[in-house]
């Protein structure tokens, strides 16, 4: 084994740790995963032994001591993200931490001052996929004044996990109870309203306020052992916001609406208007656009050479060997789409429009 391999760590392999972050370190030949911390000593074993990893420990403070550990990947819940984040970057070791970044924007603004006192370290978020494929033609678009003025977007429909059945995202209150319903481990996020916050971000720049109207219609789920909890999360939400590039903005983020389409992002200029389809597969987004004289939408072909792909284990370790800057997503990002999802809460908390950044 070569001596320069890095030398990765992981905490807390849930679901997409193990079907995506996992398999694609383990791809790339300059890393080796060297060991793994679950929840308890049987579940770190077991992931062990399933993807040949050499040592399990029993918790991650111990993960973290060890000097043979040179980058951790965070799996964890959000009410993790910021001591493990912290600790990380104390101990010396590089981070890439699973999305959405904290539980709040206090907690994302003392990892992003964390990650600065630590400057030779690489610090990085698992990015929100969902444009992906048509990310560089729309800025293309932009760029090329295909738009001219932006002046609205919009994005609407039921979350692209429940788009492959319209029925899922009516009320049932035998629906489950997982931990984006729980307050206590996910904080003030919103369904996936961060994750698409994060991307519309990407396109058009960080909002200057939000004004929204949150629901919880779904009051009652049921745990692993059948019986029923409260949550306290929204299942439908509805912001308006001012961006500060002046476009105005409309998100609309559901559970509840059924037989609605998947997501649809809408982006409206003085010359053009562009729609973004397919978020449902990543992989497969499509792209339309009409500008005047047009008599319908047409579909804008996207080159292979600029479809973005899922990426961000080999750009986290790029980034460690010093090949390429993160972009996908930074910190600095991170600490802005956690204050729009606070600003979100307080919003409808105090029917007052939030001004951004906190």
């Amino acid at each position: 084994m070569s001596n320069n391999k890095i030398k990765l760590g992981i905490i807390g392999a849930g679901a997409n740790t193990k079907s995506k972050h996992i398999p694609e370190f383990q791809k790339i030949k300059d890393v080796e995963i060297t060991a793994v911390a679950n929840r308890s000593i049987e579940s770190s074993q077991k992931v062990a032994k399933e993807f040949n990893i050499p040592k399990a420990y029993k918790n991650w403070q111990e993960l973290m001591e060890s000097p043979d550990i040179d980058a951790i990947c965070i799996g964890t819940w959000p009410y993790m993200h910021e001591i493990l984040v912290t600790e990380a970057l104390n101990a010396g070791k590089h981070v890439l931490t699973e999305a959405r970044m904290s539980m709040d924007a206090t907690q994302a603004r003392n990892m992003l001052d964390a990650s600065y006192l630590k400057p030779e370290l690489v610090t990085q978020i698992v990015p929100a996929p969902f444009i992906d494929t048509v990310e560089k033609t729309v800025l293309d678009l932009i760029d090329n004044d295909y738009l001219g003025d932006i002046l609205s977007a919009d994005l609407s429909g039921i979350p692209g996990f429940q788009a492959n059945n319209a029925t899922s995202s009516l009320i049932d209150n035998s629906a489950p109870f997982m931990w984006r319903h729980d307050r206590d481990l996910s904080g003030y996020n919103i369904m996936l309203m961060g994750a698409w916050y994060e991307c519309i971000m990407r396109l058009l720049g960080p909002a200057a306020n939000v004004t929204a109207i949150t629901r919880v219609y779904n009051k009652q789920r049921l745990t692993g052992n059948n019986t029923k909890k409260i949550t306290t999360i929204p299942d439908h939400v509805e912001i308006l916001s001012e961006m500060s590039s002046g476009a105005l903005t409309h998100i609309r983020i559901s559970e509840i609406t059924g037989f609605a389409p998947e997501e649809e992002l809408w982006i409206f200029g003085s010359k053009g208007t562009l729609l973004c389809t397919g978020f449902n597969n990543y992989t497969s987004g499509k792209l339309f656009g009409g500008q005047k004289g047009d008599k319908a939408l047409k579909e804008i072909p996207i080159p292979d050479d600029k479809k973005g792909y899922w990426r961000v284990e080999q750009e986290f370790i790029n980034a460690i060997n010093g090949t390429e800057k993160v972009s996908h997503t930074t910190f600095e990002d991170g600490l802005k789409y956690m204050e729009f999802t606070e600003a979100v809460t307080r919003s409808s908390q105090n029917r007052q429009t939030i001004a951004l950044p906190l």
